[in-house]
């Protein structure tokens, strides 16, 4: 699993190349960017491109397809786990079903956990594992897909998940939940086994939710 000093580290190298945090008005968009140039009217205009989530499908609990139109304008928090997990994950769900009892009537909010033992994480487990949760399959999507595409994705949302045969249940993966806006830019990612990481996620998604047009 992901040190909690690796995190950490983690977080703040992400802030360095991310917009300074200013907590009461926005929240700095993460990852790296590029500085663009256009001609505009004949005068040379520097537009900035920041990293955003690329385009996914995967399937959900319901047998859905779930991609990133689905999730298109909405606030969504993202995380990786698996259901045999016997490390951190447990911790991770109870931390996140705080996060769903906050929001669960803004349909503007949603949330997105990949499997990452697709293997054994077919639609009909991760059916029994979100029923077993008590949650709603339109707020909360647990997704399976190609193994490639989901270890991929995580990379994208600049945390781990990989196999790994030395680690307890046979994975490696970040124990992180990642804030991503309705433009699929990562706005915060916050350590989903420590209580107050949640809090502050769970103050961070109003910011976001007032920014959106």
């Amino acid at each position: 699993m992901l040190k909690p000093v690796s995190f950490f580290l983690l977080v703040n190298l992400l802030f360095g190349c991310s917009q300074p945090r200013n907590t009461k008005n926005s929240l700095p968009i993460l990852g790296e960017r590029e500085a663009v140039q256009k001609v505009v009217d004949g005068k040379t205009l520097t537009d900035t491109i920041y990293h955003q989530i690329p385009d996914f499908s995967f399937i959900d609990q319901d047998s859905q397809q779930v991609t990133s139109q689905t999730l298109a304008g909405k606030i969504y928090v993202s995380d990786f786990f698996f259901t045999t997990c016997p490390t951190i994950c447990p911790k991770m769900k109870s931390q996140l079903l705080r996060v769903n009892e906050k929001f669960k009537n803004n349909d503007q909010v949603v949330l997105l956990s990949h499997t990452i033992d697709p293997q054994h994480d077919s639609v009909a487990v991760l059916r029994d594992y979100a029923e077993r949760l008590g949650v709603n399959s339109a707020k909360w999507h647990f997704v399976t897909g190609a193994k490639d595409s989901i270890y991929s994705l995580a990379a994208q949302y600049m945390v781990s998940a990989a196999e790994d045969e030395n680690e307890a249940g046979g994975f490696v993966h970040s124990g992180a939940f990642i804030l991503v806006d309705p433009n699929r830019h990562v706005r915060g990612i916050y350590d989903g086994t420590n209580p107050e990481q949640v809090d502050q996620l769970m103050k961070d998604i109003p910011v976001l939710l007032a920014e959106k047009p």
